[in-house]
């Protein structure tokens, strides 16, 4: 019992997304004391739920869960204790008591605000119930003066932003909103768009565009000498955000002229809310919850989907004005735990509310967040096969073309479906992230939601065409970006798809040419894109990538930006190799891999001159090693670890990696100016110094050095 007091204690001093503090000019304390009291006995009733019972699995641990619940369920009665507030429930003390159908009792104003945010199931057995304890008169039976138990006190100071606009809302309309058990047929109910002045696309038409640069392996090849394999680098930036295009901190909501100068999201966030979510879990999602309301704007949308055994929306897509932000904190407040995983029904609704909407943000976007394996969609892995992890994926969003809803996979603890994430993200053109310390969700979703809120490109398409007669294009190392090579070799393409501002990408290409007298013009490069904003299509003739053919070789380095290119291709296939023959079961043949993938790096031209890329890609590839020490290890944490990094290579976009955001010796690529503005916000309640604003070390890659412990 004591141990069970000090995680709920633990849990109470993290606080949730949406406490429901005094309102000044409430008529009597009664009021305030009664939703204090509301959200602690809601969060109480979590943890006792997750001391209770959590199944993983809806076959094998139900006849073990059912004994288990019994013998606590006995216990606690034996003791009168009420199992939400673990307070003594004596008759005669001035406290109504309540026996529910399947006789576990409580104390009625704990069950009564229980029921009250969308917890119809016995916080004890997990029973359904069908006579639901309804409150009429709550305030009169609720307890005064409880100690130590101030939920405004427990309240964390970052939340102090948007606990205003709860003040601001009428008594009345605070009441969390009722999780419906059934939903509209077709979900084409989301809220209109906000409605900007024409005026205003004109004033923030930005007047950089994407810039480009080329770079061949060497500027000069002999006459007499021709070449099979020639490398080519084309290297892309996106423009700049606008200054208040970054959000460094929470919208405020009594502005009227929020900045129109980005292009609004829709974002679906699928939120896995199975009984292993309950407790400190369950609190620390809605607190990152919180955080992703708070920092969309009024143009953005939200929807919020739920999913244990089945999934369910809990709002429609309603923008995140002033009442849809105070509505969404109270939804994601409600939410309880309990149940399996059931990711494909998750994505299922997702797809519907995107493809059923009325009227559409110019960027869209998924979160999905489990911390399970999908039990009712992928049958237990035979050895030798691999589950189809693609049949979770709805077709609608599997036949969009990349990167138009992709779904950002985040992998919470040691149990969840690494692979399964990973490759619902790589099908849909997402990114996967690995969670492992489960304090650092908030600050994953805040390097995401960066990201997506600083969408500045869109259906981006890189052309590639040989000039010179006998040039022919070999290859394209693209990583998961879909290109193509003409049979004839004579031109091929990318489609890059979005850009978050700044973001920079780096495509190597191999061509074959003759020997010549002349100069020889190897390629003309040229690239078309949207602009999110102003829905302007721009195109863009880059200029021709062309070499000199003296008589004889003068002595010259290879060009650093390639051989550095080439050694984070390198390593991309390294780790690759390295999880197949993981999967295979042999560690040891993995490790080797990457050990020989290192000896190569610090070999390299590039290493030898200090490049700080080698020196991350280096510090990452032992990181792996070391995971990949034992099966038990690799199964825990190391897998995870590569996908995410793999995810990260293959995009050449941030992800979350284990407990890398705690680490002060990772060099950190990928990362744009919008994603660490808003970790900043995330992990400072107040800018601190010892964080740096970003740099570019080299000219190919923005390098963010983690901060420095204090």
């Amino acid at each position: 019992m004591e141990g069970m007091w000090r995680k709920a204690k633990r849990a109470m001093g993290i606080g949730f997304c949406a406490h429901l503090p005094a309102v000044a000019g409430d008529r009597d304390d009664c009021a305030s004391e009664r939703r204090a009291s509301d959200a602690f006995s809601q969060d109480s009733a979590a943890l006792a739920a997750a001391h209770a019972s959590a199944p993983n699995t809806p076959a094998q641990a139900e006849a073990a869960g059912a004994l288990l619940r019994r013998s606590k369920s006995g216990a606690k009665s034996s003791k009168k204790t009420c199992a939400i507030c673990f307070d003594s429930m004596k008759p005669g003390h001035g406290q109504a008591l309540f026996t529910a159908e399947c006789s576990h009792m409580f104390h009625f104003h704990c069950i009564s605000s229980s029921v009250k945010h969308g917890n119809y199931v016995c916080p004890v057995c997990r029973a359904k119930w069908k006579e639901i304890p309804f409150n009429r008169s709550l305030s009169s039976i609720v307890p005064r003066g409880r100690s130590g138990l101030n939920v405004n006190q427990a309240r964390l100071p970052q939340q102090d932003a948007y606990m205003a606009l709860l003040r601001q809302v009428p008594t009345r309309q605070r009441e969390a909103p009722a999780l419906h058990t059934s939903e509209p047929v077709e979900f084409n109910d989301d809220e209109p768009l906000q409605l900007m002045e024409a005026a205003d696309s004109c004033d923030v038409r930005s007047s950089k565009t994407v810039e480009m640069k080329t770079y061949s392996e060497f500027s000069a090849i002999p006459q007499s000498s021709s070449q099979d394999d020639f490398a080519v680098l084309i290297h892309l930036k996106a423009p700049c955000a606008n200054p208040e295009q970054i959000t460094s901190r929470p919208v405020n909501t009594t502005s009227v002229g929020y900045p129109t100068s980005r292009a609004p999201v829709d974002l679906v966030t699928l939120l896995d809310v199975s009984g292993s979510m309950a407790g400190t879990k369950l609190a620390l999602l809605k607190r990152a919850m919180g955080f992703v309301i708070q920092h969309l704007g009024p143009s953005d949308r939200l929807s919020v989907i739920a999913f244990s055994s089945t999934a369910r929306r809990l709002f429609h897509l309603r923008r995140m004005s002033h009442s849809g932000r105070q509505q969404a904190l109270q939804a994601v407040n409600s939410l309880g735990a309990g149940g399996g995983t059931n990711i494909a029904d998750a994505l299922k609704k997702a797809a519907k509310v995107i493809e059923d909407r009325s009227y559409k943000n110019p960027v869209c976007s998924i979160i999905l967040l489990s911390d399970g394996q999908d039990t009712y969609n992928i049958s237990s892995n035979v050895r030798g096969t691999r589950p189809d992890y693609r049949s979770l994926v709805p077709s609608s969003i599997l036949n969009q073309a990349v990167g138009i809803v992709p779904v950002h996979g985040f992998g919470f603890g040691a149990d969840h479906d690494s692979d399964a994430l990973h490759s619902i993200a790589e099908v849909s053109g997402g990114t996967f992230s690995f969670i492992e310390d489960e304090g650092v969700i908030q600050d994953a979703f805040a390097q995401c939601i960066g990201g997506l809120l600083s969408v500045v490109v869109q259906d981006m398409r890189l052309t590639v065409q040989c000039v010179h007669t006998g040039v022919q294009l070999r290859s394209i190392k693209s990583g998961s970006y879909l290109s193509k090579v003409a049979g004839d070799g004579r031109d091929g393409s990318i489609d890059v798809g979005h850009l978050y501002a700044d973001e920079e990408r780096d495509f190597l290409l191999s061509v074959s040419f003759p020997q010549s007298r002349e100069q020889t013009i190897l390629l003309k490069v040229a690239f078309s894109y949207r602009d999110p904003v102003t829905n302007e299509c721009i195109k863009i003739q880059g200029d021709e990538v062309m070499i000199l053919r003296p008589k004889s070789r003068t002595p010259e380095p290879v060009c650093m930006e390639v051989d550095r290119e080439r050694n984070r291709v390198r390593a991309a296939d390294s780790i690759e190799a390295a999880r197949a023959a993981a999967e295979r079961g042999v560690l040891s043949e993995a490790v080797a891999i990457l050990e020989e993938c290192r000896r190569v790096l610090l070999e390299s031209f590039s290493s030898r001159n200090g490049d700080r890329l080698c020196m991350a890609l280096d510090a990452e590839l032992r990181e792996m090693q070391e995971r990949m020490a034992s099966r038990q290890r690799y199964e825990a944490s190391g897998r995870a670890y590569l996908l995410s990094g793999l995810s990260s290579h293959s995009w050449q976009r941030a992800t979350t990696r284990g407990d890398s955001t705690d680490s002060s010796s990772l060099v950190y690529s990928y990362q744009t100016p919008s994603m660490v503005q808003m970790l900043q916000r995330s992990q400072n309640h107040c800018p601190s110094p010892q964080i740096p604003r970003p740099q570019i070390i080299v000219p190919t890659r923005s390098f963010i050095q983690k901060p420095q412990p204090r």
